[in-house]
């Protein structure tokens, strides 16, 4: 694919949870750098010290790196977005870095593994408020620092219920504040859709769990956040603004 010219004009694009190399939101990163975007790539370390992949925090330098080759121009904060006051102040400063949004993708998670009956409510709360509050502060911050051209939202969801109820309950609010946003944001020219992108191996997957998800998924292979990618550039670029306030699987089929 071409590299636009220096003089080109630019899009620039909001990326949440974007601080790891083998993450969805690295992915999306990739494939917009080439589709000839400029990125803001957000990011919370101490989440993966939590989790059992651990954090790489070399994973943020090495993505800047290989955007900026690709011919990007790329900024990268750290966020916690489980504090309210962060949502706000991250469109702010990205905008004051990068000039107005264009796109945002939030690809951001709060995710532990917890059924109805061994849920805390810390933990309920920490997943609402990442993944659900957080989203919604971030796409009006988003709308209200458009410019007339509009933009494109794009949020990662899940289909998660049973043994994971935080976090699928906690997406699946989101969703309903996408298509919420669509309708109330369609008049400044801004789509907003979901896509669920099913079960992608970002390290989060142990071998009983790989074959499973193969021997299900019609391609017989599992899904990669490059094929997440293609869908969500698609999503905010020009020839995809019309589609707006729809839920989409992106998953190779494993839902059909």
């Amino acid at each position: 694919m071409e590299t636009p010219s220096q003089g080109a004009v630019r899009n620039t694009a909001l990326i949440t949870g974007a601080g790891r190399l083998a993450g969805i939101g690295a992915g999306i990163a990739r494939q917009l750098a080439a589709d000839g975007w400029d990125l803001v790539l957000s990011y919370w370390q101490e989440y993966d010290e939590r989790m059992p992949w651990g954090s790489e925090p070399e994973d943020v330098i090495r993505l800047t790196a290989e955007l900026e080759a690709i011919g990007a121009r790329v900024h990268v904060l750290s966020a916690d977005l489980q504090d309210p006051g962060v949502p706000d102040r991250l469109v702010a400063e990205a905008v004051s870095l990068a000039g107005p949004l264009q796109g945002m993708v939030l690809s951001h998670a709060e995710s532990v593994d917890s059924g109805i009956l061994d849920t805390s409510l810390e933990s309920f709360e920490r997943h609402f408020a990442v993944n659900t509050r957080a989203s919604w502060q971030l796409i009006a911050a988003f709308a209200r620092q458009a410019t007339d051209d509009g933009g494109a939202i794009v949020a990662l969801t899940s289909d998660h219920t049973a043994f994971n109820l935080p976090y699928g309950a906690s997406k699946g609010a989101l969703d309903r504040i996408v298509i919420a946003a669509a309708r109330e944001l369609g008049p400044q020219g801004i789509s907003a859709n979901v896509l669920n992108p099913g079960p992608v191996d970002t390290g989060w997957m142990t071998d009983d769990i790989r074959q499973a998800v193969v021997e299900r998924q019609p391609t017989g292979r599992l899904g990669t956040p490059a094929d997440v990618a293609g869908t969500a550039a698609f999503l905010l670029s020009p020839a995809g603004r019309w589609v707006s306030g729809q839920l989409i699987k992106s998953d190779g089929g494993f839902s059909a």
